[in-house]
């Protein structure tokens, strides 16, 4: 720390330093006595016009932000009171105030806190060395082990006292370049080198030329004169003290009069001098301060302040890669394999880091362990195309990379870019949704047991890979989402954060607290300030390094409750605010979407939440989550019990309605899905599976069993598309009605790859999955032409459980269903809300979606009748087939 107070003809400092205070004195004889606290601030008496008159107006912003803040904003906006609940909204909004205090106490910001990836893990710094940082608070040794030292527990290990750990518990390991033969070490401590370019500055420049830059740069004519000359000032203090034969030795010195004796003859010897020639005068009191009124002179402030910073000479001599390469040998190479060793009271443990970015989780007959990635400029990806705007709405297609292949064989990064990516664009849809990236030791988990959360999995390439697909994806338009899973992790040791110092309590909470009630995986503990920089890092890395462009975490419920979310739920706020919820977890979440919107802004959060927690799209300002966008989970529970349990004739309309309309204060932030993953892979059977059965088997006598099964896929998958909000989802290959589950390889199917993939081939052909495929892709072209997801909310005016008919209206749009399974109208009356003409835009029923082309071409222009309807004075009289749908667009307004 330092304080400088700088003068046309005067300069003196205090250097504040680790070791010692260094006290600079004046040419005037002033008596200093000063106290070094540990708590100090300092303030001009000039009422510090620059800096003291912006702190009041950041503090003025703050307090304003706090009143803003309104903890039960959102219930009182939608007119909800319920005290229970609102008390606890107010403790939340306050617990979460003291934790960012406390989060302050040890971070400059909330940026600093999600940014540990740039110190934790392994990094090149750029005086030609690797820095190794881990956090590990049990343990009492810690070292890099690998092949680069033989696995040597003693090579490469933290130093001993706080120059090797803090008091966080966080390990710092030092590796340096190695010299090459006939090589001397660099004669400047501080050398640096630029490990991208080949050459740099330093390579032209010697540290003498960029010294002397430095200074004739810095300083105006006649102000180094003290650094040229520094013994000038002590001299000259000397003989204004003694005189200028004052004496020579200790033997010659008298007593000297005390401190105010010589003081008040100074001020006798200049009476004549103005008030300002003693402004730089100190009296000391004998009172102790910690706090201090330092006068400077506003002239001398100004040009300080105005000054550019001195050139900074570390980055003028530092030289490039090729000096670097033909000096220096890597201490660690790119793409060694390495673990970091602990030494714990319970013994000797090795780990993969837990900031490890590359993973080998299932290395055949040896350990997992991590992989150094530092490639050379020349294998490292460079982006070349931006990141797509956010649209209005979200057409997204959610992909598996190991199963996304035709071959029954784990797909690769490149072949997902290579292939299915264009196929996604070609389909319609403008984002895509990734599950399974971050690395998990066991394939049969789908990627849901994260064991090494910064690492994309290795299984399907290298960080690079993963890049290129970002940067094709965004090349394409299309947005590349991530699910995330921070609701609980792998309960793996080696490779994973279970007991990783030795402790149970590392991480994750002990006992009970810290298992899944059933699943078997580690509870985070969201209360702890490093577990939450860990994982809020973890979000803000995905961003940084790969440009992901949203994220969807995956089953909330699991860690908003303390029972994991199961338990029955009846919707009563007290539900939401009792002894089971977790309030660390609601305040990472808030933090989580705090973070990401501040330093992100196009970022696109998801909540996949079976409890539906009220506020999880409201702003956090306001007592919500945050989220941009929220699951509606009943709609594919709702569905499959339909085509699995129920007659086609005793379907309820009603319950279709308000499932898929889920609720009505975040309509327009819901994200609708008929099928995700979940039908396809966790054991149960795909809508198609259900529908056709095992088609391939099916005779030329199924046709009705081939009509019927075509016609629902294209109503459930309509309707959930149309009446929800502005985002809908749908799970690679069941746009095209997928005939088989994926099955991944487990034991129990003997590892078989057989299921693990998708059949792209049954589109090469005529047939039912053509059919499907051509009706999925004009549903999204319709979208993206007439904007049907992102014109807001929509009026359903008709629900008719007897016909089974729903109708609703969506801007201009005219949707009608029939969903019944033998009935069909020639004139069913219909309201509309303008007089005019409609036409048809999609009909289900077209030959060319598997259809029986009913109605006629001629029947695709209604014209408008005045006959009151629904309760709107005009209606349409359509033809209405069992078992279609249709959708119509006012193409022209009739005045009547």
């Amino acid at each position: 720390m330092f304080i400088t107070l700088t003068a046309q003809s005067q300069c003196y400092s205090l250097q504040l330093n680790n070791n010692y205070p260094q006290f600079h004195l004046p040419k005037k004889p002033q008596f200093l006595r000063i106290k070094i606290s540990k708590k100090w601030r300092c303030s001009s008496s000039s009422k510090q016009p620059q800096q003291q008159q912006n702190q009041p107006k950041k503090e003025e912003e703050s307090s304003t932000s706090e009143k803003r803040a309104d903890p039960v904003g959102f219930l009182t906006r939608l007119g909800i009171t319920h005290k229970a609940f609102s008390q606890f909204l107010r403790e939340r909004h306050k617990a979460y105030k003291n934790r960012k205090d406390e989060i302050f106490q040890r971070f400059m910001n909330l940026k600093e806190l999600a940014s540990g990836y740039e110190l934790l893990g392994m990094h090149r710094h750029p005086q030609h060395r690797v820095d190794f940082m881990e956090w590990a608070p049990g343990a009492r040794y810690c070292a890099l082990v690998g092949d680069f030292n033989n696995w040597s527990p003693v090579e490469n290990a933290a130093r001993e006292g706080h120059l090797g750990h803090d008091d966080y518990g966080y390990w710092f390991v030092i590796l340096d370049d190695k010299l090459r033969d006939g090589e001397e070490a660099d004669d400047l401590y501080f050398q640096q080198y630029n490990y991208v370019d080949d050459y740099d500055k330093g390579d032209t420049v010697s540290i003498d030329e960029a010294f002397q830059r430095a200074n004739d740069e810095y300083w105006e004519p006649g102000e180094d004169r003290y650094l040229n000359n520094r013994y000038e000032v002590a001299s000259k203090l000397y003989e204004q003290i003694f005189g200028p034969n004052g004496p020579q030795t200790l033997e010659e010195l008298e007593e000297l009069p005390d401190a105010e004796t010589r003081y008040k003859a100074y001020r006798e010897q200049h009476k004549d001098k103005p008030p300002e020639f003693f402004r730089y005068d100190v009296i000391d009191s004998g009172k102790e301060y910690d706090i201090y009124n330092v006068v400077d002179d506003p002239i001398s402030r100004e040009k300080f302040r105005n000054m550019k910073p001195p050139l900074a000479y570390w980055f003028e001599t530092r030289k490039g890669r090729k000096a670097w390469m033909k000096k220096y040998s890597p201490c660690i190479p790119h793409g060694s394999k390495y673990r970091v060793y602990f030494n714990t009271p319970d013994g000797a443990l090795e780990r993969v880091p837990a900031w490890a970015t590359y993973v080998l989780p299932d290395v055949e007959g040896d350990q997992p362990c991590a992989v150094h990635w530092e490639p050379p400029p020349e294998s490292a990806h460079k982006w070349r195309n931006k990141q797509p705007a956010v649209p209005k709405s979200l057409r997204i297609y959610e992909c598996h990379i190991g199963i996304s292949g035709l071959e029954p064989t784990i797909t690769s990064f490149n072949d997902f870019t290579e292939k299915t990516l264009p196929f996604i664009k070609h389909l319609g849809y403008n984002a895509v949704q990734l599950f399974g990236v971050i690395e998990h030791k066991d394939y049969y988990t789908a990627g849901y047991r994260v064991t090494n959360m910064y690492a994309v999995s290795s299984r399907y390439g290298t960080p690079e890979d993963f890049k290129h697909l970002i940067d094709e994806a965004h090349g394409l338009g299309l947005l590349v989402f991530l699910d995330v899973v921070h609701s609980y992790a792998a309960a793996d040791e080696m490779i994973g954060l279970s007991h990783f110092d030795g402790t149970n309590d590392c991480y994750f909470h002990t006992g009970k607290r810290g298992q899944h009630k059933y699943w078997g995986t580690r509870m985070f503990k969201y209360g702890d300030v490093d577990v939450l920089q860990y994982l809020l890092s973890n979000l803000n890395w995905w961003v940084e390094e790969y440009q992901i462009d949203g994220f969807q975490f995956h089953s909330l419920s699991s860690m908003i409750y303390t029972h994991n979310g199961f338990a029955s739920f009846t919707g009563e706020l007290g539900e939401y605010c009792n002894q089971y919820v977790d309030r660390d977890a609601l305040m990472y979440l808030i933090m989580a979407n705090d973070i990401l919107h501040a330093l992100h802004p196009n970022i696109i959060t998801i909540a996949e939440d079976a409890t539906y927690y009220p506020g999880l799209c409201e702003p956090t300002s306001q007592g919500g989550l945050g989220f941009d966008y929220y699951v509606n989970l009943s709609a594919s529970e709702m569905w499959l019990d339909f085509i699995e349990n129920v007659p086609d004739d005793k379907w309820s309309m009603s319950k279709i309605v308000t499932t898929l309309m889920g609720s009505k204060l975040h309509a327009d932030k819901m994200l609708l899905y008929a099928e995700n993953h979940n039908q396809s892979i966790s054991g149960a059977k795909s809508f198609a599976e259900i529908l056709f059965g095992n088609i391939e088997e099916q005779s030329l006598e199924s046709t009705d069993l081939f009509l019927r099964g075509t016609s629902l896929h294209k109503l459930i998958r309509l309707i959930t598309f149309t009446i929800g909000g502005r985002a809908y989802l749908n799970f690679m290959g069941n746009e095209f009605g997928h005939p088989k589950r994926v099955e991944f390889p487990t034991a129990s199917n003997d590892f078989s790859m057989e299921s693990a993939n998708r059949r792209w081939d049954l589109l090469m052909e005529q047939g039912i999955h053509f059919d499907l495929f051509a009706f999925d892709q004009d549903m999204m072209k319709m979208d993206e032409r007439e904007r049907v997801l992102s014109r807001g909310l929509l009026n359903v005016h008709h629900v008719n459980d007897d016909t089974m008919v729903i109708s609703y209206m969506r801007g201009p749009l005219l949707f009608i269903f029939n969903f019944h399974p033998t009935k069909s109208y020639e004139g069913y009356y219909v309201g509309v809300e303008e007089a005019g003409e409609y036409q048809i835009v999609l009909n289900t029923d077209e030959k060319k979606y598997g259809g029986r082309d009913i109605v006629h071409r001629e029947q695709y222009l209604q014209r408008s009748i005045r006959k009151r309807i629904d309760g709107l004075q005009d209606c349409l009289q359509v033809p209405l087939p069992s078992r279609t749908a249709q959708v119509y667009k006012l193409s022209r307004i009739l005045r009547t």
